[in-house]
């Protein structure tokens, strides 16, 4: 198993027969295109797109590369139908505590502590609850993707239920955990082998830096990942 980091909340899982992309924010995303990479190619020969919830720093590109490509959305069922209305055409609807089998993998959908709407015509529009993702290879390592969150307490069920051995990891603070918070929940619920810090950096009004999440994470491995350099696990 492969995983790639693309800046923000956006990681590429890549497995035997499947390819899944999650939280494809790319076009404005900083990080991403200081790294000077294509959309395109990070799309390349996807199966999956996984969103968590539907903030535009979370959906991003998904309508224009589901529309250049046959890859299945896979959302809350209010996000998938809003998108649907949007032009995609193939999705997987889902919602907190369900899980989809898609032979290779299951992706299970678990709770976070966050919002999920757009905007339309000046207006929010609600697109069902936040969520993380657990992601369970049939053979390799389950992988968490929190989404964006605080901190809670049923992360504890979250780890006796589904071991996760990687997690994936917000820490820029004013819209998700900051360091110490982040830190606190992976050390108290979780056993990770790896922690990959995500959702930082992007904007001005977040964390410019993982520096104080690995200074609060002394003794735990945390790999801070380079966009666009896939690591394998």
């Amino acid at each position: 198993m492969q995983i790639t980091w693309y800046g923000h909340s956006c990681f590429r899982i890549d497995l035997d027969e499947k390819r899944i992309l999650i939280d494809p924010f790319l076009t404005g995303n900083s990080v991403f295109e200081e790294a000077g990479i294509p959309v395109h190619e990070v799309a390349k020969d996807i199966t999956h797109l996984v969103l968590t919830h539907g903030h535009d720093d979370h959906t991003g590109d998904t309508v224009s590369i589901l529309k250049e490509s046959d890859a299945t959305l896979v959302a809350t069922f209010e996000l998938a139908s809003y998108l649907q209305g949007q032009g995609v055409e193939k999705a997987e609807y889902m919602n907190t505590g369900g899980t989809l089998d898609l032979g290779e993998f299951t992706i299970t959908y678990v709770p976070a502590f966050h919002s999920s709407s757009t905007m339309v015509d000046g207006k929010p529009v609600y697109l069902g609850p936040a969520c993380g993702v657990v992601i369970k290879p049939k053979d390799g390592k389950c992988v968490y993707h929190m989404g964006d969150t605080d901190i809670f307490s049923d992360m504890g069920l979250i780890n006796e239920m589904h071991k996760p051995a990687i997690g994936m990891v917000p820490i820029g603070d004013r819209f998700t955990m900051g360091a110490k918070s982040a830190a606190l929940a992976c050390k108290r619920f979780f056993d990770f082998e790896t922690v990959l810090p995500c959702h930082y950096k992007t904007f001005p009004i977040i964390d410019q830096s993982a520096d104080p999440f690995i200074a609060e994470m002394v003794g735990e491995n945390v790999v801070v990942p380079k966009v666009g350099e896939p690591q394998s696990f």
